[in-house]
């Protein structure tokens, strides 16, 4: 298993590392990333920072089952033996993505100390624009690429914190300048799988310890044959069985003794959630001549699109035309409609027609088809 996975990885994506950043006085938060550069043009291109939700969720859901260039090939896997194959519609395909494992504890980050696990929505966006600093200034090479801070689910709370960080650290002539363009971010569980709730893998049932990775995995947990329906969250088993395998770790780069086990999303956080709304700072950044990207999956219950376009109105900004369709291959893929602010600042709010929660993972065509029109300036 684990020899396929590296030599796999190793031969079929662009070029990419896998690290560790150091943030805080002391560098005692450690935050794990993965960055892989386009497949396009890795100096034109955009740069992102992909951040899962949560908080606590591990930026490898992204890369995994959203936007990243591998996923799972569950037609081809078997028990403790996950088959990877490549994402046609990866978004590494027209920009380079770092997805940072944050807040601390999340995924493979950690802290050196148990007071620096502590954590919250402010402290945990300015740990995370000090790791854009660092990780900018080691590889200057990306620093003229265009900047999108980009985030799912919980994340999107955070992303325009982390942007007005950036801004204002632009303002007051921080090193590195960023060429920070936007921000974009999708307010996106069971939705489409109503019956799931009552039965798919929970976080308690889903955490893996070594003797259980040792075992056939289908003798352990194995997806129900009969009457009951198949759930979305059986796919992510495969996650942990990849995630936690010695091997894998190593490629990895994953420090010894530091994450003994790899949970797709950590609920047990000491996180205190101090921003109630976050529609503050999105008045604030109105007030910048950047541009913002919101989506939701329109089958999204969680967080559904309606409450999404309720807080929007409540910016006051200017309507720049109604609500229009847009299309991918013919068909309708969603509904648009476009905000603006002193001909400087433009929102654009889409939703993504059958998406749920996070809409990458159930409609992974449009949402390339939608990012990439958007990237290059074009209406959707």
């Amino acid at each position: 298993m684990s020899v396929f996975f590296l030599m796999f990885v190793c031969t079929t994506v662009p070029q990419k590392w896998c690290r560790y950043v150091g943030v805080g006085e002391l560098e005692e938060v450690q935050l794990f990333y993965y960055f892989i550069e386009s497949e396009r043009s890795p100096k034109d291109d955009p740069l992102l920072l992909w951040l899962s939700g949560g908080p606590g969720c591990s930026a490898l859901y992204g890369l995994l089952f959203e936007i990243g260039p591998l996923q799972f090939d569950y037609s081809n896997s078997s028990g403790n033996k996950p088959v990877l194959k490549l994402n046609p519609y990866s978004w590494t395909k027209i920009a380079n993505i770092i997805f940072l494992d944050a807040p601390v504890g999340t995924g493979f980050s950690y802290a050196t100390t148990g007071t620096a696990y502590d954590n919250s929505d402010t402290s945990s966006a300015a740990q995370t624009y000090e790791f854009l600093r660092k990780w900018l200034m080691a590889h200057p090479k990306f620093l003229t690429n265009p900047l999108y801070i980009t985030g799912d689910s919980y994340s999107g709370v955070i992303v325009p914190i982390i942007v007005k960080e950036v801004y204002d650290g632009n303002e007051a002539g921080r090193e590195p300048p960023m060429n920070l363009k936007c921000l974009e971010k999708i307010y996106p569980g069971h939705i489409l799988e109503p019956k799931c709730s009552l039965i798919s893998p929970n976080h308690t049932r889903l955490k893996w310890n070594r003797i259980i990775l040792e075992e056939n995995i289908m003798d352990v947990v194995s997806v129900p044959q009969q009457s009951r329906p198949w759930c979305r969250s059986y796919n992510y088993l495969y996650s942990y069985i990849w995630a936690n395998d010695r091997n894998v770790r190593e490629a990895l780069h994953i420090r010894e003794g530091t994450k003994p086990e790899w949970d797709r999303c950590n609920y047990s956080l000491s996180y205190t959630k101090d921003i109630l709304n976050s529609a503050v700072y999105h008045r604030y950044l109105s007030k910048t001549s950047l541009r913002a990207l919101i989506y939701s999956g329109d089958h999204d219950l969680a967080i559904p699109y309606i409450g999404t376009l309720d807080w929007i109105r409540s910016l006051n900004l200017t309507l720049l035309g109604s609500w229009s369709p847009w299309f991918v291959e013919g068909q309708v893929a969603g509904y648009s409609i476009l905000y603006s602010e002193n001909s400087k600042y433009d929102l654009t709010y889409t939703t993504i027609k059958g998406g749920g929660h996070t809409a990458p993972e159930y409609k992974p065509k449009e949402c390339f088809a939608m990012v990439d029109r958007w990237f290059s300036y074009y209406p959707l």
